[in-house]
C-alpha cells in the first residue's frame, strides 16, 4: 500500500488556502500550515493637518504680547519713579486773600485800620537837616545868631554860619575888613549894606533894616567909626545889623570888632 495515497477517509486538501478567520496553528492558513490566525494589521497613520501649526503660531504671538507688556510696565514705572524722585520747584506764594491765611506785614501793618487813616498812621516827615555851621530854617525876623563878632584883615566871615565864620567857599563870605588911611568895610560878591542914620533909632528892627536895605544899600566900601551902625544882607538872603564897638590896629593887623544881630530871611 503506497503511503503517498491519501488515506480513506480523510478529506482532500484544498487547492489553495482557504479565506475566513485564520485557523490555529498546524491548520490551513496558520504560520505552520492552512488555516492558521493571520497577524492583525496596523492601525492607519491619521494625516498631518495644519491646525498644530496654527496653535503653535498663536502660542507664540500670546507669549511675544505677554513680554511685551511686562517690558512696557517697567519702563512706565521707571519713568514714573524718576519723576517722583525730582524735587518740586517751591510753589510762589501769592498775596494772602483770607483772613485765615498767611499774613504778610503789610497786610499785618494794615489790619484793622480804616478809610482816610492813612494819612494820620503815616509818621511826620522830619525836618531837613541843615549843613554843618548853618542856621536852620525860621520864620522870617526870628534871631538865628547874636553876640560880639571880630572880623580882622584877610579874614572874611560868612554871617550865614552860626556863629559866623570864614568859609572856605569865597562866595560864602560876606563881609571883610581892610585898612585903607582908615578902617574900611567891605561887602563881599553882591552883599550889600547900609549906614543907618535916623538918630531917634539908632538902633533898627528887622522891618525897618528890610524896609530900607534893597532900596538905599550898596556894595560899595564904607568907612568905619565907632558907634556906626550898619544894615546889611547876606548872600543866602538873610538880614544883619552890626554896631562897630572897636576898630584897631594897621595894615596886616587891621581888626574890628561889631555887635551883631542875624536874623532870619
Amino acid at each position: 500500500m503506497n503511503s503517498e495515497e491519501p488515506r480513506q477517509g480523510w478529506p482532500a486538501p484544498p487547492g489553495h488556502p482557504p479565506t475566513g478567520p485564520a485557523g490555529g496553528p498546524g491548520g490551513y492558513g496558520g504560520p505552520q500550515g492552512y488555516g492558521g490566525y493571520a497577524a492583525p494589521a496596523a492601525p492607519p497613520t491619521p494625516p498631518r493637518t495644519t491646525s498644530h501649526r496654527g496653535a503653535w503660531i498663536g502660542a507664540a504671538a500670546t507669549l511675544v504680547a505677554a513680554v511685551i507688556g511686562v517690558v512696557g510696565t517697567y519702563l512706565v514705572s521707571s519713568n514714573n519713579s524718576n519723576n517722583s524722585a525730582k524735587p518740586t520747584p517751591p510753589q510762589a506764594q501769592g498775596p494772602a486773600t483770607s483772613a485765615g491765611g498767611p499774613q504778610t506785614p503789610e497786610s499785618t501793618a494794615t489790619a484793622g485800620s480804616t478809610p482816610g487813616a492813612e494819612s494820620s498812621a503815616t509818621p511826620s516827615t522830619e525836618p531837613t537837616a541843615t549843613p554843618t555851621g548853618k542856621p536852620s530854617g525860621k520864620p522870617a525876623g526870628t534871631v538865628e545868631w547874636q553876640g560880639p563878632l571880630a572880623i580882622e584883615y584877610a579874614e572874611p566871615k560868612d554871617l550865614d554860619s552860626a556863629p559866623p565864620a570864614e568859609s572856605e567857599i569865597r562866595e560864602e563870605n560876606d563881609l571883610s575888613v581892610y585898612p585903607f588911611g582908615d578902617h574900611m568895610l567891605r561887602p563881599e560878591d553882591g552883599t550889600k549894606v547900609l549906614v543907618w542914620k535916623d538918630a531917634t533909632n539908632k538902633t533898627p528892627s528887622y522891618e525897618e533894616c528890610a524896609r530900607d536895605i534893597e532900596t538905599l544899600g550898596t556894595t560899595t566900601d564904607l568907612k568905619l567909626k565907632t558907634g556906626l551902625v550898619v544894615c546889611a544882607t547876606t548872600d543866602d538872603g538873610r538880614l544883619a545889623r552890626l554896631t562897630v564897638k572897636e576898630l584897631s590896629g594897621l595894615a596886616s593887623d587891621t581888626r574890628g570888632v561889631f555887635d551883631v544881630v542875624v536874623w532870619s530871611r
